[in-house]
């Protein structure tokens, strides 16, 4: 304080010199007197400024007048100047401010330290002089805590006294080191010391007298900290808060006990009101919370909890309307963004409010399993004021995201305690709920949820331009709580089967907050187009997730899939009357949610429920109808904006197709049922096709219509496919291995599902792909279609030989070995046939694979195994084939250099070889 009075005197010493040298240039000129008249008029404005505002900022304005002067003062002087052809008075310059110097360590213990312990001293002195009277038997107990009061009044006086004569810049510099606050605290501590000694150890005077003295010491120690600081108000905070332990009587009172706290509540926050104080009002935030805990732990399994829920009433009141009230922005600044409002001074006082009211709410529900009625009563009445503190005040953030917090988790406290979970552990008996009447307490978790929305209503009204931020938290707790609370509510005390209650609170509900987003929409400025209004569509998906409640608590099994399906189309259709963006999204929501109940339940009805007849059954409109409405959605949003909800909406589509179609053919291949057991080759084999075919799908939505979803869903079904190939064909759910059998006919058996079918998809899949996907994916497909084709022949020449079953415990013939040679090399050939006529490298390539694998077979095995005239049919056979093969390739190439243009020797120059 004292270094900033040194340097407003210098600047307004410089100001004076200024202001001299312009009064004798003024009169110079007309135009100089013009520039003397500005003065004034600037001024005025300023003057009505200086007083509407506050006195915390009145004191900042003597440095901000400077500064303006030091920037309006060479423009002056130029005026003057260029009118009057004069020259300016020579300019004073300011002297710089002086950086602040380091307190020493001398400084700190000499002028801070050394006074505290001396007060702490000065306390200990007057007591240790009770005791040796005492001990020594000068005087009676009565003159000797007469003369205990005495001396704590002289110190009290003397800190009063020290105060007055002290230097100015004193309470400055060591403001929380005041010589004069150590003698009072002093003092106050020896007149509690002394009061309490009438009471406890001699008796002299009652409960009652000493109650009211211990008040009268404490409340006059925090009136003492109007001048001597904050530290001087929490030792009578502290006081007050003990005075009431230390007084005890045999028939307590309630009423006395919370009310004296909340006066002591009262007393301390008008100080800190006046003198800007946070500490303070924290600690005794969490004093409050501290004796209501203490209370509800140690009262009767009976007693009312209105007395602690009226006192928090008064904090949260006090907090909101009186400290700091709406004067929050003198503390500290008003900053935006959602990481810089949950930090919104005055931060510690928001946090310790909201903490302990959410604290002392939860332990009020928790106390009782049964959950007492007017427990529940006085927590819902806390957890609704402290969210209405958090839509009455723009700082008060943490206030509405803990009252949101704390109503949902004490909701989740009554339901944990509906169960009897202490039976369960101790007797071993199943969960069960308890039978006591919930339909009051229904009533009152409901208007607790819609308080809610009615806070955050009030808040987008003052708010919703000014604090963009806070909306969105705002405009999220109105849907999130009220939901979160109704289903708890539901599930734990409602009636599962058709709850009506629920259901139209849902309704009434879904219906708010589309009221309340068409209300935003319309509120919107013209020029904020083109930005995201989220308050409002919060709201229209809060609407959603009402409505969704509502066909929850109303419907059940297919009805309630099929309803969340309708009920998203509807919202996009709602697009052709209002263009509101979150509106396609809730279609996508809806879809979402269907997934998870059929994830829950993929009968959608009941296995016991679910007919046997294939595709004609439940699965057919459970699956189909939302996927129905889901492609129609995406074709709906084919040429939206927003490319985001498209291409979401396009996979939904997608994958619910797929899911349908699976399922479908699940329950067929297994007579009815949906089993959970691994399927056979022949089920998956349906699997690998749909997959396939998915993939191919893709690719030509995605040539008529190019989307990322599209491309890249279509490689991912190719890649999944070729998973499956790799690991159920051709080794988990191969009839080779597992001796499945592979039915009677002779084509159209188990391997041509299980192999020739796929690996033709594969084919045209990759002949699709060419050119229009990665060339790594296109061989991959190319290559899993002639594996799944290899393996169709050899196991069809195994089938031929060994019969219906071809399990690997038969072993091989000696023609059956021969005919896999003929047969690998008549497909080498085909291919090397099939690459040459249409020029493709990769199937002549193939074709050199599958004859060096013959090569290998006849010179390892077929050596080996086979004997007589089948071994030297082999050799042959293979002899003859690469003789071929050989001849084959030398005819393409001799044709191509035959088409070469050979050089004509009669007109090639002279000297060179023809």
């Amino acid at each position: 304080m004292a270094k900033r009075v040194d340097r407003l005197e210098k600047e307004v010493k410089a100001l004076q010199a200024r202001i001299t040298g312009m009064t004798l240039a003024a009169p110079l000129t007309e135009a100089a007197g013009q520039a003397a008249r500005i003065e004034p008029i600037a001024e005025s404005p300023a003057t009505d400024e200086k007083q509407a505002m506050p006195p915390q900022e009145m004191l900042a304005e003597p440095q901000v007048a400077a500064m303006a002067s030091d920037a309006e003062t060479p423009v002056i002087q130029e005026t003057v100047a260029s009118a009057a052809d004069a020259t300016p008075a020579p300019p004073v310059v300011a002297a710089a401010p002086q950086p602040e110097e380091r307190e020493s360590l001398e400084s700190w213990l000499g002028a801070r330290w050394a006074v505290w312990v001396g007060g702490v001293a000065l306390a200990f002195g007057g007591l240790f002089l009770v005791k040796y009277t005492i001990e020594a038997g000068l005087l009676g107990p009565a003159a000797r805590l007469s003369l205990a009061m005495l001396f704590g009044l002289v110190l009290m006086a003397g800190g009063e006294l020290i105060r007055r004569r002290a230097m100015p810049d004193l309470s400055d510099r060591f403001g929380n080191a005041m010589i004069p606050g150590a003698l009072t605290a002093a003092g106050s501590v020896t007149l509690m010391g002394a009061v309490w000694a009438f009471y406890a150890v001699y008796g002299f005077i009652g409960p009652t007298p000493a109650f009211l003295a211990l008040a009268l010491v404490s409340f006059a120690t925090i009136a003492l900290s109007l001048l001597h600081g904050q530290a001087l108000a929490g030792l009578g905070l502290l006081a007050s808060l003990v005075t009431p332990a230390l007084v005890s009587t045999e028939n307590p009172s309630a009423n006395a006990l919370f009310g004296f706290l909340a006066l002591v509540w009262l007393a301390v926050n008008a100080a800190s009101r006046f003198r800007q104080w946070t500490v303070v009002p924290t600690l005794a935030n969490v004093g409050l919370g501290l004796w209501s805990v203490a209370y509800l732990a140690g009262s009767a399994r009976d007693a009312s909890m209105v007395q602690p829920t009226l006192t928090l009433l008064v904090m949260l009141a006090g907090t909101a309307f009186y400290w700091p009230g709406r004067y929050a922005g003198l503390i500290g600044p008003e900053k935006a963004g959602i990481s810089a409002i949950l930090g919104r001074m005055p931060l510690q006082t928001t946090l310790s409010v909201s903490l302990v009211t959410v604290f002392f709410a939860l332990a009020m529900l928790g106390s009782e399993p049964k959950g007492a009625f007017d427990l529940l009563a006085c927590a819902s009445v806390l957890l609704a004021a402290l969210a209405a503190f958090g839509a009455l005040r723009a700082y008060a953030v943490w206030p509405a995201i803990l009252a949101a917090v704390g109503a949902v988790l004490g909701m989740a406290v009554i339901a944990a305690n509906a169960l009897d979970t202490v039976a369960t552990l101790l007797d071993g008996q199943p969960i069960t709920t308890t039978t006591a009447p919930v339909e009051p307490h229904v009533w009152v978790y409901l208007l607790l949820a819609a308080v809610f929305p009615a806070c955050g209503f009030a808040f987008l009204a003052r708010f919703r331009k000014s604090e963009p931020d806070f909306s969105k938290i705002w405009a999220l707790l109105m849907p999130v709580v009220p939901v979160a609370i109704a289903t708890i509510s539901f599930f734990n005390f409602g009636n599962l089967t058709r709850d009506w209650t629920h259901g139209f609170y849902g309704v009434a509900l879904g219906l708010a907050l589309l009221a309340g987003a068409e209300w935003l929409f319309r509120r919107s400025d013209e020029a904020e187009e083109g930005r995201i209004d989220w308050p409002a569509n919060l709201l229209v998906a809060g609407s959603f997730a009402g409505f969704t409640l509502a066909l929850h608590t109303l419907t059940n099994g297919i009805v309630t899939t099929i309803a969340l399906s309708l009920l998203g189309f509807l919202y996009v259709l709602a697009m052709r009357i209002r263009a509101w963006p979150s509106l396609p999204w809730m279609m996508a929501a809806a879809t979402m949610i269907v997934f998870g109940r059929i994830a829950w339940e993929p009968t959608i009805i009941g296995a016991n429920s679910l007919g046997t007849m294939p595709f004609f059954n439940a699965l057919l409109p459970g699956y189909g109808i939302p996927t129905l409405l889901a492609i129609a959605s995406a074709w709906m949003l084919r040429n939206s904006d927003d490319l985001r909800i498209r291409n979401i909406m396009q996979a939904l589509a997608s994958l619910s197709a797929l899911i349908t179609i699976s399922v479908l053919v699940r329950h067929a291949m297994n007579g009815g049922t949906l089993e959970t057991t691994v399927p056979t080759l022949g089920e998956q084999s349906i699997y690998t096709l749909i997959t396939v075919g998915f993939s191919g799908i893709l690719m030509m939505l995605d040539l008529k219509s190019p989307s990322p979803v599209f491309r890249y869903g279509s490689m991912i079904a190719g890649v999944l496919a070729t998973a499956n190939v790799l690991l159920l064909h051709l080794i988990g759910l191969n009839p080779y291995f597992t001796g499945e059998g592979t039915g009677p006919w002779p084509f159209f058996n188990l391997l041509l599902l299980g192999y020739l079918m796929p690996a033709l998809a594969y084919a045209f899949v990759a002949y699709l792909a060419r050119e229009r996907r990665p060339m790594p994916y296109v061989l991959m497909l190319a290559i899993s279609g002639g594996v799944l084709g290899f393996a169709w022949a050899t196991l069809s020449v195994r089938r031929f030989w060994q019969g219906e079953n071809i399990a690997d415990w038969k072993g091989f013939l000696a023609s059956e070995t021969y005919t896999y040679s003929v047969v690998w090399l008549l497909i080498g050939i085909v291919l090397l046939v099939l690459g040459s006529r249409f020029n493709q490298r990769s199937l002549r390539l193939a074709s050199a694979a599958l004859v060096l694998v013959a090569v290998l077979k006849v010179f390892l095995i077929d050596m080996s195994n086979l004997e007589g005239i089948l071994r030297a049919l082999s050799f042959m056979g293979l002899g003859a084939v690469l003789i071929g093969i050989g001849l084959f390739y030398q005819r393409i190439l001799m044709k191509k250099d035959g088409n070469k243009r050979p050089v004509d020797s009669a007109s090639a120059p002279e000297g060179t070889i023809s």
